[in-house]
This record gives C-alpha cells, structure tokens and sequence, in this order.
C-alpha cells in the first residue's frame, strides 16, 4: 500500500481541473493507493465520492503569491496527518519544505519561453512580463526543491532540464476517447445553426481561449490568403470571442479584434464563444482541418481531441507538436501566415493527404492513456518511496 497526497489547490479551471478530472478516477481505481486530495472549496462538488480517495478542502484564498504562501505553511501538517508517503504538487510550485519525498507536476511553458518574454514587452504589458519572470523564478527554484519534477512532454521535459539544470521526466498526459464522446448532448442551437450556415465552405477549428502564445494573430494574417485562393470559401471557428473580458487571464484581445474586424465583417472568422466540454466532440467532426499556430506549448489536449475525431492537423513547428502529432500534422514556422496558408491548401487540394493525415491522426490519438499516465506516476511514487527505505 501507498499513499498519496494530491495538492490540488491550484486547480480552479482550463488544464489543472481538466487534469485532476481524468486522474483522480484512475488513481480511485488503482489496487494498493490510497491517495488525500486538497482542493479548493469551489471545485469539491466536481469530484463525487470516489473509492480509496479522501478529499480536504483549502481555505479560500486569491492569487497565485497568496496561495503559495498559504501552502508553505499549511500543507506539511496536513500531510503529516494523512499519513501520506508521497506529495504530489499539481500547480507548478513545489512545497519548499515537504516532509515527504514530492513530485512536481511541471506544465507551464511561458516560463521558459523567449517569444512569450519578447511578446509581452512588444504589447507594452509590462505587469505581464514582472509576473511572469517572478512566477517563473518560483518554478525554477521548485524544480530544485522537488525529488522528482514530471514535464507533460519529452520536448517540454528537455526544455525544463535545459533551464533548471536538474533532471526532468517526461510522462505523457493521457486521454481517454470514449469518455470525450460519451455525452450526447448536443451543441448550442447557436454554434449549430453558424456551423450549417457554412456549409460548402473548407471549416477551420481553433480551439482555444484568447491569449497571446496561442498566437491568433499569425492565423489571422493566413485567412486573407487562402480566402483569396479559395474565392472566400473559407471559414475558421473560434471557440472564444475577441473580446478581454470574455476570456480568462489578463490577455487584451483587441489588437487581434482590430486585425479581425475585416474578416469577421465578411464571416471568414466565426466566434462561437466558449463550447461546453461534453459537445466538444461535435464541433471538431463538424470541422475539417484542425490548426494551431501556438508559439508556446507543454502538451496542448486539444491536438488530442481532434486527431481522435479524426481531423487533419496543421501546427506549427515546434518540438512539442511535432512529438504529439508525429504523422498526423503538416507543420510551418510559427510566425509565418504564408506557410500556414500553403499547409492548409496542400490538405484542401489533396483529398489522398487528407485522408492520409486523417488516419494517421486516428492511430495517433489512440498511444495516449490517463491509464498509462497514472500507473507511471504510481511506479514513480514508489520508486521515490523504496530510495528513502533503502537510505535509512
């Protein structure tokens, strides 16, 4: 038997809940753990009751500084009193001073990114750029801290090493298809009747809130050229709006709202504004080309989604994406639209490639596995446990 402590404080939305949602049925699962989960008090009611998992909840508190704080000096007498062997830190900080061997569970790769650093300081956000050299300065003293940091990907696994100077493993982030497409609930009447009026049109999907990494910008710079090849037949569907305060984060869109005015005016970008989850499964098979024009990534799930719907991909080069997608994608520099465009184009010419990709995507999809990530965190767990056990 061992037990687990699952710090999942930081865990309030977007990827931290999407991960403790697939983990923590697999870990409920998993003979010989026992496993004590700390969470906010406002995400408790997502997680049921689930066998061999105890759950405590955190008193509130905002902010990433004020969290991290309260966790130095809460956390180590929780643990204690759960009896756990091992500290699992979710949120990129580790516990300074843990009295359990710990793994980190590093995801944020705007820490180590130069284009995120130069990006901010060319909108002028200046808040943006302190806070996220500070934060970044915490992660990496966390990764000296930690027994054992864990990256998403190997390429973000060797971005990490490369930065901290410490080893970092790699464990792949899992998914689980048949959970996705298990909910038939149907997509908003809205987003539905904007997807039929497109019918005829070559269908885009970006699936993502507006930030800056995700780099809409270059996308949107690419639709006038294939707008232009395609005598307008061409539609790209957001899943945010371009709006500052409709998304989450302090990310202003309006610099990327005034470089899509024209092509919203003329409906070659579609903002359909946030899609529930469980219809997500809708929306991509309703699409054709699935495309990503991120400049930073440590894993990126919605890669996943869409090849399981068996959507061609165009993503731009970087290692991350070219490790999760492998043959599934066409790739092109992150910063230029005309090699998005003729990536594009090629699928949209190509019916072979298309359904080649396509395939491919399929196959691709099926390697990853919330089950295959869970039993490795485990054996890691217990290979941390068996290195104290053999020291004293």
């Amino acid at each position: 038997m061992i037990r687990l402590f699952v710090n999942g404080i930081a865990a309030s939305a977007g990827g931290g809940l999407t991960y403790l949602r697939n983990v923590l049925p697999h870990l409920s699962r998993t003979a010989g753990v026992e496993t004590t989960v700390l969470l906010n008090p406002a995400m408790r009611a997502e997680f049921g009751q689930l066998p061999q998992i105890s759950f405590l909840q955190a008193s509130e508190s905002t902010g990433v500084f004020r969290r991290f704080l309260q966790e130095q000096t809460t956390l180590p007498k929780l643990i204690r009193s759960s009896h756990a062997q091992v500290l699992i830190s979710t949120g990129n900080f580790a516990l300074w001073n843990s009295p359990v061997p710990q793994i980190l569970l590093s995801r944020n790769s705007l820490y180590t990114s130069a284009d995120f650093l130069r990006d901010v300081r060319a909108r002028r956000d200046y808040a943006m750029w302190a806070d996220t050299v500070i934060k970044g300065r915490l992660a990496k003293s966390s990764i000296s801290r930690a027994d054992a940091t864990v990256a998403p990907s190997a390429a973000f696994a060797q971005d990490l090493t490369h930065w901290s100077g410490k080893p970092v493993r790699a464990v792949h982030h899992g998914f689980d298809p048949a959970a996705f497409t298990a909910d038939a609930t149907p997509l908003p009447a809205t987003a539905r009747a904007q997807l039929d009026a497109a019918e005829g049109a070559l269908r885009l999907l970006f699936v993502s809130h507006y930030n800056y990494y995700r780099n809409f910008e270059t996308l949107f710079r690419a639709l006038p050229i294939l707008s232009s090849r395609l005598n307008g037949k061409v539609k790209l569907f957001l899943t945010c709006e371009l709006k500052s305060a409709e998304n989450p984060g302090a990310y202003r869109a309006e610099s990327a709202a005034a470089l899509a005015n024209d092509l919203r005016r003329t409906g070659d970008i579609v903002e359909l504004g946030a899609i529930p989850y469980r219809s997500l499964h809708h929306l991509y098979r309703s699409c054709h080309i699935y495309v990503t024009p991120a400049y930073a990534e440590s894993f990126a799930h919605p890669l996943i989604e869409a090849m399981s719907s068996g959507l061609p991909v165009v993503a731009s080069d970087l290692p991350v994406h070219r490790e999760i997608c492998g043959e599934a994608a066409l790739y092109f520099p992150r910063f230029s639209p005309d090699d998005l465009a003729a990536q594009v184009l090629q699928i949209q010419q190509s019916p072979a490639l298309a359904e080649k990709l396509a395939g491919n995507a399929l196959r691709r999809a099926s390697d990853f596995s919330w089950g295959q990530h869970v039993t490795q965190l485990v054996a890691l767990a217990r290979e941390l446990v068996q290195s104290i056990s053999e020291r004293n």
